[in-house]
């Protein structure tokens, strides 16, 4: 695992209380950053984790939150900054498929207006709400933002179109918010492959298997292997902004 000297950092990571989130999480805060873990408030997994990495000694906060919300989205991070007391670094990861099932290219009519709204929402107006609200605290700090897209916004056909087109849109506003940022803050995003981590879709076993044969490095990621990116992206890479970094053990080569 990578490790930096964080010491009198602080960051929020958004969906922290579980797979890629937590993992970024536990990276910062055994690197010494102060964390504030948003989750959704009903969501009894973000308690439990601030206890249990307290116990482990890191400094982390609950910030609950719902960044599909845009007054809920923008006040969660203003209370994030007041309680930590600074804000170095955004971790835009909260995300949802908003279906149970993968929908194919060709189910026009499985997409509904239900589905777009969710979806939309809180993956790409969620990521543009966050950054938005952060964006002050992380100008004054000379910080960064680092949000997490998907190679379905690419050339995967992912859990469905929607889905895939709200990552793509992300990969687009993480370009734009390093423009209207910089130099201030940096903005990258990470495009995770298929992961191994909790996720509403149903994936079938052989669907996994099939990700896993395709994959140049012959295995699923792991939540810590989008983590180690993420937290370079955020501490190291002073001259990288406005990329979309890939991990998907050459999934998509």
């Amino acid at each position: 695992m990578i490790s930096y000297d964080l010491r009198g950092k602080a960051a929020l990571v958004t969906g922290g209380a579980s797979g890629i989130g937590l993992a970024t999480v536990r990276i910062l805060g055994k690197s010494g950053c102060k964390v504030a873990i948003n989750h959704l408030a009903d969501d009894a997994r973000g308690q439990e984790q601030v206890e249990a990495l307290r116990a482990e000694g890191m400094d982390v906060i609950s910030a609950p939150g719902d960044v599909g919300d845009a007054e809920g989205c923008a006040a969660m991070v203003e209370a994030a900054a007041a309680s930590l007391g600074r804000l170095d670094y955004l971790v835009n990861n909260a995300g949802t498929p908003g279906t149970r099932t993968s929908i194919a290219p060709h189910e026009l009519d499985r997409l509904t207006e239900e589905l777009w709204h969710a979806v939309l929402e809180v993956n790409l107006l969620g990521v543009f709400r966050c950054a938005k609200a952060a964006a002050p605290h992380l100008r004054k700090a000379g910080g960064a933002i680092v949000n997490t897209a998907s190679i379905a916004g690419l050339s995967f056909p992912g859990s469905s179109p929607a889905y895939g087109a709200s990552k793509a849109g992300v990969i687009s506003i993480t370009q734009n918010l390093a423009r209207g940022l910089g130099p201030e803050v940096r903005v990258n995003a990470v495009a995770p492959g298929a992961v191994n981590s909790t996720w509403q879709v149903q994936w079938s076993n052989e669907e996994r298997a099939t990700t896993i044969e395709k994959a140049v490095l012959k295995r699923r990621c792991e939540p810590e292997d989008i983590a180690e990116a993420i937290v370079f992206l955020l501490a190291g890479a002073k001259m990288v902004t406005g990329q979309t970094l890939v991990v998907d053990g050459g999934l998509t080569l």
